[in-house]
């Protein structure tokens, strides 16, 4: 336990005990220059009565989805959150649990890890999961070091249609480790796959496509599998799990490696974070993979029991033969991803994709009506659509909040062509009468 001192006479006794004479010399290391010079500038101390009243005032001036209805997504999406996953997760033996570093004597623990993995190869139809990763940018830049320590080749295709940030946290990686990262153009909302063709070479460690991409456009990831294997590199496929109750999983359409973000399976918003990212591959491709793995064995009395039979990042073996410094599991969001595919189950998590594609198509097709509106791409979409609108996509935003709503997400940030267009996510909380009211406001706006 750390010791506080709380009076004059406890830092007397500490200072004496470092044989330093006061607090000056203590920070004598420290450079007068920056050094402030005066008292802080903090108001009167308050009581718990009063600090509860002041901080519970600040905390009004934000506002949730739970009072605003939500049109945004790029991967951080308003899915609803049973009350069992909340319940489970907030339970004191998994809430305050963190790295099984004794992993054997953190049973419950490692089961729950078990699961989650269980349930991500089963959705994913990989063989191997690893225990998870912080989110999906990172699963990307994982999948992408993994492909090349397969391959000892350099060269990362990557199409222009993943999301932007997870292509910067690509890049961020890939600067020391002389990785080079090639971006392949899109075409009408998904990757131009004659010019994937052109791009991939026999020094090409991997090939990077999204499907959903970050304009919600459904790739032909079939073939780009295809194109990748022909120059023996591997094929990464980043996917929205919600997806995958209606659409092909990854290891139906010749995936190497599948990665993606978990957030919707159970976890809030929650202000950009915690998130979780998920990435399985081949069986064969298992001595690569980041982070560890989670199984199940028997004792030497026959009784089912869970080890970590994988840990190969750096807190576990020595640095130069690590495959990862991932440093959490992220296992609290693990297991709330485990209950929520527990609670749905295989039929459950059809209807959520189901519902989440309908009410999206529902809202292109009202929005493309509206005047001097239109869909930016005719590619087949999930739940994801890109409209072009006729002011400034963040001057409808403004103008939306004021309706309570929250719009889509201007793409001019992310690409300067698209500067006149905005991403739109539907998910299955959004209802017929909301999807009408963003048009009645829409149209308010014009």
């Amino acid at each position: 336990m750390n010791y506080v001192p709380h009076t004059s006479e406890d830092r007397s006794e500490m200072l004496k005990a470092v044989d330093v004479s006061g607090i000056d010399e203590l920070f004598s290391d420290v450079p007068s220059e920056v050094k402030l010079g005066r008292e802080l500038d903090l108001p009167p101390a308050l009581s718990e009565f009063e600090l509860i009243k002041y901080m519970s005032e600040l905390a009004g001036k934000n506002t949730t989805t739970d009072h605003m209805v939500s049109f945004l997504g790029a991967d951080v999406y308003d899915h609803y959150v049973p009350s069992v996953v909340r319940h489970i997760i907030s339970r004191s033996e998994f809430y305050t649990s963190y790295t099984p570093y004794q992993a054997e004597i953190s049973q419950g623990m490692l089961q729950s890890i078990f699961e989650y993995q269980t349930l991500m190869c089963q959705l994913t139809a990989m063989d191997i999961s690893n225990a998870s990763l912080y989110d999906g940018a990172t699963g990307i830049a994982e999948a992408a070091m993994m492909a090349s320590r397969l391959t000892r080749k350099q060269d990362v295709i990557v199409s222009s249609a993943v999301h932007p940030d997870y292509r910067r946290t690509l890049k961020t990686y890939a600067h020391n480790l002389e990785l080079n990262v090639i971006e392949v153009p899109f075409k009408n909302g998904a990757t131009d796959v004659e010019a994937l063709k052109d791009f991939v070479s026999d020094e090409t460690a991997c090939v990077i496509l999204q499907s959903p991409n970050f304009f919600g456009c459904i790739e032909n990831m079939a073939i780009a599998a295809e194109v990748a294997h022909g120059k023996k590199a591997l094929f990464v496929a980043c996917v929205d799990p919600i997806s995958l109750g209606i659409l092909a999983p990854p290891g139906e359409y010749g995936a190497d490696i599948a990665v993606g973000e978990g957030q919707g399976l159970g976890i809030p918003m929650g202000f950009g974070g915690p998130h979780l990212g998920f990435l399985t591959c081949r069986q064969e491709h298992v001595r690569q993979m980041p982070g560890r793995v989670a199984g199940e064995t028997k004792d030497s009395q026959g009784r089912r029991g869970y080890l970590l039979t994988l840990q190969a990042r750096e807190q576990h073996i020595r640095r130069d033969r690590a495959t990862s410094n991932i440093c959490s599991n992220q296992a609290l969001c693990a297991l709330a991803a485990t209950v929520y595919l527990s609670w749905l189950g295989k039929e459950g998590i059809k209807e959520v994709a189901e519902l989440c594609a309908q009410k999206a198509h529902y809202a292109c097709q009202k929005l493309s009506a509206l005047p001097q509106f239109e869909r930016k791409h005719s590619w087949p979409f999930f739940k994801e659509f890109v409209i072009k609108t006729p002011l400034e996509p963040e001057k409808i935003c403004a103008g939306l909040v004021e309706a309570n709503i929250l719009g889509g997400l201007p793409l001019g940030r992310f690409y300067s062509d698209l500067s006149d267009s905005m991403l739109i996510s539907v998910t299955e909380k959004r209802t017929i009468d909301e999807i009408d009211a963003l048009c009645r406001a829409l149209e308010g706006l014009m």
